[in-house]
C-alpha cells in the first residue's frame, strides 16, 4: 500500500505492507474504538518515537485506515509540532547544552524548543471532551503555521516524540493518555532518513549533515534512552516494515 501525505507542508509517499496493514494498524485502530465503546467520552492516544521514525506519516494512515474501516466514532489524528516556539522566540532565547548556553533555534526539534506549558493545556482539554483549536507547524516555512484545525473527534491520535519523554514536565503528559504507543528504531536506521527530510527542507547534503550531528541525533538517542514506558511497543525495523514487540 503506497499513498501520498502532506507532512507538514511537505508531500511524503508512505509505503506499508499488507502483512503490516491487517496485523498492526487495523487491530490498534479497533482497540481504540473499543476504548472508547468503554470509556463513553472522548479516548486520547499519543503515538511517540524518535525523530525519522515516520510517526507523522503513520499517524495519518491510521486516520485513513480508521475511516475505510467503517469504524463507529470519529476519529483526527494531530501532531505536537505546531507547539514549537515561533522562530522569532527561537532566534532571541537560550537554553543550556552540556554545559553550554545554546540559541534556541540552533537546538529546534529539542524539548527545550516546544511550548510545553502550552502543549499540556491543550491535551487536558482534549481530555475533558472540549473542542479545541490545535495549532499547525510548515515544513517550508520551518516555522508556526498561523493556521489551526478544530480537533473534536472522539478518537484523538496525538503524534510527538517527546510525549513519553521521562524528564521533567514532560513525564507528567503520560497520565493524561488512555493509550500510549511508542515506535523503537536503531539510531543508524534512522540517521538516512532524517539527512533526507533535511535535504527535501532545503538544505544542502553538507548542512543537513551538520544538523544531524548538532540537533537531531541528540534528540534520536533522547527519545530512545529516556522515555517512559508505553502500553504498546512497535519496533521499526532495518527493512523499514513495522513489527509488535
Amino acid at each position: 500500500m503506497k499513498i501520498p501525505f502532506n507532512v507538514n507542508g511537505l508531500i511524503v509517499d508512505a509505503e506499508y505492507t499488507k502483512k503490516e496493514v491487517n496485523e498492526i494498524f487495523i487491530p490498534l485502530l479497533k482497540q481504540l474504538a473499543l476504548l472508547r465503546k468503554d470509556k463513553g467520552s472522548r479516548v486520547v492516544a499519543y503515538l511517540a518515537a524518535p525523530p525519522g521514525a515516520g510517526k507523522t506519516t503513520l499517524s495519518q494512515l491510521l486516520e485513513f485506515l480508521y475511516k475505510e474501516q467503517d469504524l463507529s466514532y470519529s476519529f483526527q489524528s494531530i501532531s505536537i509540532d505546531g507547539f514549537h516556539y515561533k522562530r522569532k522566540y527561537l532566534m532571541n532565547n537560550w537554553t543550556e547544552v552540556c554545559g553550554k548556553k545554546k540559541l534556541l533555534n540552533s537546538v529546534k526539534g529539542s524539548p527545550e524548543s516546544f511550548d510545553l506549558v502550552t502543549l499540556k493545556e491543550r491535551i487536558r482539554l482534549l481530555a475533558k471532551d472540549e473542542v479545541t483549536k490545535w495549532p499547525m507547524y510548515d515544513r517550508k516555512l520551518h516555522d508556526v503555521s498561523e493556521d489551526t484545525i478544530v480537533v473534536d473527534a472522539e478518537i484523538v491520535l496525538i503524534e510527538g516524540n517527546y510525549l513519553l519523554l521521562d524528564e521533567p514536565g514532560w513525564k507528567e503528559l503520560k497520565n493524561i493518555a488512555d493509550l500510549t504507543v511508542f515506535i523503537e528504531a536503531k539510531e543508524k536506521s534512522l540517521k538516512p532518513r532524517l539527512l533526507e527530510r533535511k535535504i527535501l527542507g532545503g538544505l544542502s547534503p553538507t548542512k543537513a549533515q551538520a544538523f544531524y550531528e548538532q540537533s537531531d541525533r541528540r534528540n534520536v538517542l533522547r527519545v530512545l534512552e529516556h522515555s517512559g514506558e508505553p502500553d504498546i511497543r512497535l519496533l521499526l525495523a532495518e527493512n523499514q516494515e513495522f513489527k509488535k514487540l
